[in-house]
């Protein structure tokens, strides 16, 4: 839901499903037996579990429920993202399929509709005899309330909402980044909540993580081209904790996109699941979606534009587990679910853009976690907004958001049951101890003895334990040991008491903390501990650099006899400080690396392959599939983009040579949206420095005719649609098609490229053959079918162009175009970008094969024409471009 932007066209070609017509599907039993009921056929589940469908509120205009929670009656409370608060009499498990919830619309605060008492929430949670709302709204004359999070309770005892009490409202940018979930904490006494990235961390009574964030990255800036948070800066996404009246505030953790919900499990560790930014996909700052252990005090590094920290930085922590591209919505533990021990004690994230819900299953490790993902439930489409577990134990899940078609579903397991032990404390191995213990310090105010007990932890080799002992340090005061962190012999623990004060130093210490550093043998440091020295010096010469002027000739002695590391992560963060340094040989030592440098296959590895996402949502997927057909190379565009803030030390081959990969790069690879702007400001940034008189060449050797005025895209030599567009529906376009004699041929060859169908079907012996050719169309279909089989692609699909479900044996599903089968395999293209890469996928391990439920052709691709540009489009699909045909024959018709 919430993070995805309304793609437009981007990338976007007019579908492997291309345009369908009226052949019933049929599926291929293998082990499961379907209902008959799509609903629930589309959904894939594990062995043994059952799903029921329990309501559609759209079909009820009661909107698109985002948010549920249960009151204490047992009752569901859900709401609409754009609406009222309902709430809902569930049937029993077992009830018969006829037997639907009661639901009842809350008018809360006796207000009469259409005004909205409270609603528009993004986050519900029943506790302390209240329900707590988080609203994420602008006021209008529908709802006055803003966004914040709001308190509803039953004074009376009437069992209506009449009492509304805000208990705080909050800054910012909010919207579908804008505050989030709620959790009851452990101990029953107060409240977690999750806010996105678009709002400002409110003012708190307390700070884990200690508030002294700045943006700390030397990389040079590039904020995103396109627009998006471009003024959001540290600390990003948070998490906090609050008594029941909403009195008292402390800050957990910080540092995220939009996490959109979190949970705890048994011994009360945090797991928030964050989003990714869809538009940075393929750049070397790419950060997937992906489940964050958030322990106190931790931070993310989320920042903005191409700023977002590394995930080796010591001064933040990385994922336990990169899931992939997507978009969060829900995380929750099954505990109180009547599941298998496997599967009750699995974190579930719910990823609204392709369908899944993954089963996360944890082991501890050292002080953290090892983390696993499993496809637990997918469907396409299943835009998948909220869960939780009911009074019964069962597992409800809603979909919808963004005024989708919503519907409510209960999962429950039929099977034996088997033993299940909870996770205690006494479990947990002796660094997550050490680091809990750590973690009771990490406040202002606390005792002596944690200065000792931080500083014998610094040198650990478990992060997590040295990332809290850090935080330790930082919260005490910082005369009691900065002189003993200058003066530490220890390398290890020298480095990360450094890095605590470079958070509370002043320019005055810049000199000392990098003197003190230059002492360490950096050759003898293990790669961790290399990355963590190079970092540290970082954040003190992004804080101090004027302080650290002086020691600037000796820093570039001490770094550069090690630069290049051979090592990606290492010379990503030597080619930062030796061009931040001006360091004589920084150019032709980042320039070489640009021109042989080799991606890291495993570097933030996703658990779900990004080919297996492609046909599981239309608007997504296809913009996956393009890139993936052009990888571009993460590891050189990130020095492309140093060497953009290189202002000195260039002759001009390098010059030459530097341009000249730009030029490239913008041409042969395909990234996410932004992929084009990040490039571009790149090179804008290089061509600031050049010598005017040069500008201009070098600007073209760059590629600079080759964009647009915004330089976010590459210019389309063909003809574009004038527009004014508009949103098409059947009924309108078919009013305007009724009459199309003397259609331009040229202009509808034109809008058929410019909406993308070139790119999948063929006329006339031109386009691609991803699709069907569609020259005898308009011999077979009307005018209304093709715009039926266009605006609502995956009302009808072909069997000949649908997609297929292979659902597997061992869990998961894989979903693609079936090419071909024999007695032993199905061949399946999961890219129409690149059709030729089959997977093979043995049929002995395939317990159910159907038809996907949704075309992979996006809906509204005509949504760019006027009603004169889509006649003449229609005009030559109905024509097949013969140029004697009766609709260019006479006069154009005048607009309807």
């Amino acid at each position: 839901m919430f993070h995805k932007s309304n793609l437009k066209q981007l990338f976007f070609l007019a579908g492997i499903l291309a345009i369908s017509f009226g052949c019933a599907k049929k599926e291929e039993e293998t082990g499961r037996q379907l209902t008959g009921n799509p609903k629930i056929d589309k959904l894939k589940l594990p062995d043994g579990f059952v799903a029921e469908h329990l309501y559609s509120p759209g079909e009820n205009e009661q909107g698109s429920w985002v948010a549920m929670t249960f009151d204490d009656k047992g009752r569901m409370i859900t709401a609409d993202q754009y609406g009222f608060l309902y709430r809902l009499e569930l049937p029993p498990i077992g009830s018969d399929s006829t037997v639907k919830p009661k639901v009842e619309k809350l008018i809360i605060g006796n207000v009469a509709e259409p005004q909205v008492g409270m609603g528009y929430a993004q986050g519900l949670l029943y506790a302390f005899n209240s329900v707590y709302v988080m609203v994420n709204h602008n006021p209008n004359e529908t709802f006055s309330r803003g966004t914040g999070i709001y308190r509803i309770q039953d004074l009376d005892g009437d069992d209506q909402y009449e009492s509304v009490t805000e208990i705080r409202a909050f800054t910012g940018e909010p919207g579908e980044h804008g505050p989030h979930s709620m959790k009851v904490t452990p101990d029953g006494q107060s409240i977690y909540l999750i806010a996105g990235n678009h709002v400002d961390v409110p003012e708190m009574n307390s700070y884990r993580l200690p508030k002294v964030w700045q943006e700390d990255n030397l990389f040079p800036l590039i904020k995103d081209p396109r627009g998006h948070a471009n003024n959001r800066m540290a600390p990003g996404g948070w998490i906090a904790k609050i008594d029941p009246e909403g009195k008292n505030w402390e800050l957990i953790s910080a540092g995220y996109r939009n996490a959109f919900d979190f949970d705890y499990n048994e011994v009360g560790d945090i797991f928030a699941y964050d989003a990714d930014m869809e538009w940075d996909f393929g750049m070397p700052w790419y950060r997937p979606t992906r489940i964050n252990h958030a322990t106190s005090g931790s931070e993310f590094g989320w920042r903005t534009g191409n700023s977002k920290w590394s995930p080796v930085y010591p001064d933040n922590l990385p994922a336990i587990v990169n899931l992939g591209q997507g978009s969060p919505t829900n995380a929750m533990f099954g505990f109180k679910a009547n599941f298998p021990s496997k599967y009750k004690k699995a974190l579930y994230a719910f990823d609204w853009s392709f369908g899944i819900v993954y089963a996360i299953h944890l082991t501890p490790n050292g002080a953290s976690y090892d983390a696993t993902a499993e496809e637990f439930i997918s469907g396409s489409p299943l835009p998948l907004t909220d869960g939780t577990i009911g009074p019964d134990g069962a597992f409800y899940f809603a979909t919808g958001g963004r005024r989708l078609d919503s519907d409510l579903y209960r999962v429950t397991y039929k099977g034996e049951l088997d033993t299940h032990t909870p996770l205690t404390v006494a479990d947990l191995p002796e660094e997550a101890k050490i680091r809990r213990d750590l973690e009771q310090y990490h406040q202002a105010g606390a005792p002596a003895e944690a200065l000792d007990k931080a500083w014998a932890q610094l040198g650990s080799k478990d992060r997590y334990v040295q990332y809290a002992a850090r935080i330790v340090l930082e919260h005490q005061a910082v005369a009691s040991w900065k002189a003993k962190a200058l003066a530490e012999t220890d390398p290890v623990k020298k480095i990360h008491a450094i890095l605590a004060l470079a958070h509370h130093a002043t320019d005055a210490d810049a000199a000392a903390m990098l003197n003190s550093l230059m002492q360490v043998d950096y050759k003898a440091l293990s790669a961790k501990d290399k990355q963590d020295i190079l970092r540290t010096i970082e954040v003190i010469l992004y804080r101090y650099d004027k302080g650290a002027t002086s020691v600037k000739p000796q820093l570039i002695a001490y770094l550069d006899p090690n630069f290049p590391a051979n090592d990606n992560m290492l010379d990503r963060s030597l080619s930062i400080l030796m061009v931040h340094l001006d360091a004589p040989t920084a150019i032709e030592k980042t320039l070489a690396l640009l021109k042989t440098a080799k991606d890291d296959e495993n570097y933030q590895k996703t658990a779900m392959a990004s080919s297996d996402l492609v046909f599981r949502n239309p608007q997504y997927g296809m913009d996956i599939a393009n890139m993936l057909a052009n990888v571009p190379p993460a590891q050189a565009t990130f020095y492309a983009t140093v060497l953009g803030g290189a202002d000195k030390g260039w002759t001009p081959a390098q010059r030459e040579e530097y341009f000249k990969w730009i030029n490239h790069a913008l041409t042969a690879y395909k990234g996410g949206r932004s992929y084009v702007g990040f490039l571009d400001r790149a090179r804008k940034m290089a061509l600031a420095s050049v010598d005017k008189a040069d500008f201009e060449k070098y600007d073209e050797m760059s590629g600079g005719k080759l964009l647009t005025a915004s330089g976010n895209d590459i210019i389309n030599s063909g003809v574009q649609p004038e527009g004014p567009g508009r949103r098409w529906t059947v009924e309108l376009a078919d009013s305007v098609v009724q009459n199309l004699t003397g259609r331009d041929l040229v202009k509808g060859k034109a809008m058929f490229a410019a909406t993308l169908c070139q790119s999948c079907h063929t006329v006339q012996g031109e386009g691609g053959a991803i699709g069907p050719d569609l020259t005898q169309l308009g011999t077979r279909f009307s005018a209304k079918d093709i715009l039926v089989a266009t605006i609502d692609p995956s009302a009808t699909i072909s069997d000949q162009y649908h997609a297929t479900v292979l659902e597997l044996k061992e869990g998961g599903s894989v979903v693609g175009k079936l090419n071909d089968e024999d007695e032993q395999n199905y061949y399946i293209s999961q890219n129409p970008f690149a059709p030729d890469v089959i997977r093979t996928v043995p049929k002995t391990s395939v317990v159910l094969k159907k038809n996907a439920d949704v075309s992979i052709m996006m809906p509204g691709l005509i949504n760019r024409l006027n009603p004169e540009e889509l006649k003449d489009l229609m005009a030559y699909l109905i024509s097949g471009g013969n140029p004697e045909h009766a609709v260019y024959k006479g006069q154009p018709t005048a607009q309807k």
